[in-house]
């Protein structure tokens, strides 16, 4: 497949084949996104697991300390008090029936969908539109809550949802943009790994972190030595501050 000048320009300021420490993947992904927009910086893992099994699926939530970096659209199903809490805490859209109605003629300018537990036999009928897009009010998600409140402040300050893929141990995420500051990346970093290996399964046998990698919206992807992926050293201007000495396990 054809590569971009850009893409083919960053394959030249690191080993493709090399794992690195963390602070210093940051970094690199950092100063090698150069397209005209904001690229998200991406955190991937490949974890040993056997997905087909349930006990040994993952899924849930962690708070990104510096954010997203996105302006997130947040829509809550609920009605009365709930629908009111809702809109006083930043929700972007509130309804019922009416607000399935419209998901139901084809529109989907959100990002996160909230319900309280009376409103989901109204969502359950849109799980066919909503499911795909991963879109669909989750408990384990903390998305199916009756403190709708407090569920939409945690996704607009940059609580963010994690979960396997599909028949792949795979998990994908967002841990900011190019724009950050490489201190806010890191404390983001630290965040999710420290999430993913709090939740190993203890049904998961032998390694756990296969592989791990960053990668920005536009850019190649940069491989981190999974047995150092908590050892960070934030690398700035060539200057490296220590900022974590513990390292992972599995």
């Amino acid at each position: 497949m054809a590569r971009g000048k850009r893409f083919t320009e960053a394959l030249e300021n690191f080993d493709r084949d090399q794992l690195y420490p963390p602070g210093e993947a940051l970094r690199l992904v950092k100063e090698m996104a150069k397209a005209k927009f904001d690229e998200s910086i991406e955190l991937n893992f490949r974890l040993g697991l056997d997905v087909r099994k349930a006990d040994q699926q993952i899924r849930g939530t962690v708070s990104l300390p510096s954010g997203t970096g996105k302006d997130v659209k947040v829509v809550v199903f609920a009605q009365a008090d709930k629908a009111r809490e809702a809109k006083e805490a930043g929700a972007d859209e509130v309804g019922a029936e009416d607000l399935a109605e419209k998901i139901q003629k084809g529109w989907f300018e959100f990002d996160v969908a909230i319900a309280t537990p009376d409103m989901m036999p109204v969502v359950g009928k849109l799980g066919k539109l909503l499911g795909p897009r991963n879109l669909m009010p989750n408990p384990k998600a903390g998305t199916v809550t009756a403190d709708v409140a407090k569920a939409v402040k945690e996704v607009k300050a940059g609580k963010i949802e994690y979960k396997t893929d599909g028949k792949q141990p795979n998990i994908n995420t967002v841990i900011g943009k190019a724009s950050f500051p490489i201190e806010a990346l890191t404390d983001n970093y630290r965040a999710v790994v420290d999430e993913i290996l709090r939740v190993r399964p203890s049904a998961a046998k032998g390694k756990y972190l296969k592989s791990v990698a960053l990668s920005s919206t536009m850019g190649p992807g940069i491989r981190i030595d999974p047995n150092q992926a908590k050892v960070v050293e934030i690398q700035d201007n060539g200057k490296g501050e220590a900022a974590e000495t513990t390292q992972a396990s599995g």
